[in-house]
């Protein structure tokens, strides 16, 4: 099943540092401050559920997460962190399958949509916009080409990624597809962006 990192779940974690450090964690770590208290929250694409450790250090209670993954295994790695007093709702399904009667207060995309190709892209995000409250907030996090400082090597970064997962068969996507004018054709306010690992990684912050 393409988008599904069952076949890598285990080393994920591992091979995601070695390339990249943590630029990564911290791109995502950095975003949670912004988090209110007593939110409801869905995660989409979350992984192996680390970033749950990460938001428990700042609200150890009070919140309530729906966490949507594709992968079983990431899902089974993510149900053993200890969430302490929040609640979580683990749902293994493809993110444009999900459905949901809950709105929330906060969407996490943590590298998402480079997963997609340009339909589906579009297909996911007005799914999720659908589902974000008014004044809720969207946590962007992705690789980035528009940053003028070193294209060349991004760009050949990207590509070889590309490759990587084509040859294990996880990934539809070929192209980075730029999120930035769904956004603003939506009329969403930027709040934050921030650039780690050479302005490869772009982490933003949009208020609906």
């Amino acid at each position: 099943m393409l988008n599904n990192y069952d076949k890598i779940a285990n080393s994920y974690d591992f091979l995601s540092r070695l390339v990249f450090g943590k630029s990564q964690v911290n791109a995502q770590v950095h975003q949670l401050k912004h988090i209110p208290q007593s939110s409801s929250i869905l995660i989409v694409g979350g992984g192996t559920g680390w970033i749950l450790d990460e938001i428990v250090k700042i609200h150890p209670s009070g919140l309530k997460i729906i966490y949507v993954e594709i992968s079983a295994k990431m899902i089974a790695l993510s149900k053993a962190r200890n969430l302490q007093n929040n609640s979580i709702e683990f749902v293994n399904i493809a993110v444009e399958n999900f459905a949901t009667s809950t709105y929330f207060d906060v969407i996490l995309t943590p590298f998402l949509f480079d997963n997609f190709n340009e339909q589906k892209a579009g297909l996911v995000f007005n799914k999720l916009d659908k589902q974000l409250n008014t004044q809720g907030m969207w946590f962007l996090v992705d690789f980035s080409l528009n940053h003028k400082n070193g294209k060349w090597w991004k760009w050949l970064m990207l590509k070889s990624m590309y490759l990587f997962f084509k040859l294990v068969r996880i990934v539809e996507a070929s192209t980075l597809i730029d999120m930035n004018s769904y956004f603003i054709n939506a009329n969403y306010k930027l709040v934050a962006e921030n650039f780690y690992y050479g302005s490869f990684i772009k982490a933003t912050i949009f208020k609906k």
